[in-house]
């Protein structure tokens, strides 16, 4: 199943796309909530009646002259208000790559733990622009990932048994604006503002019983369900970056067992893979650099339209706009000790 959240009278209303035409959740049946938020909140109920109600669509049982064509309706986050949003660190590829790059040995706790970070869930949104201030603008970057969203609440889940607590999996784009992010990790703390202005999901979520005829087993020593699923990025319509979501090394139910020790997960809440393998011009950059000190370094720039795309996920488009501002607050760091 893929749902879908879209504009609908400057509310949001949440959908099932079926053959490129969305029909509202009370088509499939009138008990149904219209929010994501509801509809994961009350999964186990709210999960089965869609799916049979989608089966019929589907079938042709039950007909209905209520959809709405996809072109026709602007889509939002599918997850349009996340309770919380966390990040993993889940590809090893792109650790090495990215620590190779600065010269520095692969660490070796990244095979010991998953790790994540939290990122700012108001600042989530779906296709469409993505408004950048002029710092942002410092090395600007995209980042190739798949995100997960919470459909049980849950506590010090297993690994063993965590899957069950995940209702699907949808692309994301953590945007990061390099040179803050750098600088302020100087200071061990963080990411915070090179991280928390946007970060895009979408373009729906597809519920894991949909992708089932991509399970493949998950990496030795590792535990949950693993997909083989071809990951691309476009920049203006150039490919720039190639993976593939069986490369995690660590699980999304690896993720939720370490995030959910001694701590309560939520539906709604949103978390992130981590990077693919050549996920981002930090990454990219940094290799050409190795191997050709002459190589010139691309970051995004005001008008750059970043297209991913992922099989069975569908594309997320965004288009990046500068914001009517020349406020700075790199220009506003103290020199020198008080």
């Amino acid at each position: 199943m893929k749902l879908v959240s879209y504009s609908k009278n400057e509310h949001e209303q949440l959908g099932v796309l079926i053959n490129d035409f969305i029909y509202d959740m009370e088509v499939l049946h009138p008990d149904l909530p219209g929010t994501m938020s509801m509809f994961l909140n009350y999964w186990e109920d709210t999960f089965p009646i869609a799916q049979a109600g989608e089966l019929l669509l589907k079938e042709g049982t039950r007909t209905s002259n209520r959809g709405i064509a996809l072109k026709d309706v602007s889509l939002i986050a599918p997850v349009p208000f996340p309770t919380s949003c966390r990040d993993g660190y889940a590809f090893r590829q792109h650790v090495a790559a990215a620590r190779r790059n600065r010269k520095v040995d692969m660490i070796p706790e990244f095979d010991q733990y998953p790790i994540f970070y939290f990122t700012n869930h108001h600042s989530i949104q779906g296709p469409g622009e993505v408004k950048c201030m002029p710092d942002h603008f410092e090395k600007l970057d995209f980042e190739l990932e798949a995100a997960i969203v919470i459909s049980r609440h849950c506590r010090n889940v297993t690994a063993e048994n965590a899957d069950q607590h995940i209702a699907g999996i949808m692309i994301m784009n953590d945007l990061s604006a390099r040179r803050l992010q750098m600088e302020e990790m100087l200071l061990n703390l963080g990411p915070a503002k090179g991280k928390d202005f946007a970060t895009a999901i979408g373009p729906w979520l597809v519920t894991l019983d949909e992708l089932e005829p991509f399970e493949i087993p998950a990496k030795d020593f590792h535990t949950g369900k693993s997909w083989n699923l071809k990951m691309t990025c476009n920049v203006n319509g150039i490919q720039v970056s190639e993976g593939n979501l069986g490369d995690m090394d660590w699980t999304f139910a690896e993720i939720v067992e370490r995030a959910s020790y001694g701590v309560d997960l939520y539906p709604g809440d949103v978390i992130g893979s981590g990077t693919v393998g050549t996920g981002c011009f930090l990454e990219l950059n940094g290799t050409g650099k190795l191997n050709d000190p002459q190589y010139l370094e691309q970051w995004l720039q005001a008008g750059d339209v970043v297209e991913m795309e992922i099989d069975g996920l569908g594309k997320l488009e965004n288009t990046i706009v500068a914001e009517e501002s020349d406020w700075s607050i790199l220009k506003k760091k103290v020199s020198g000790q008080r």
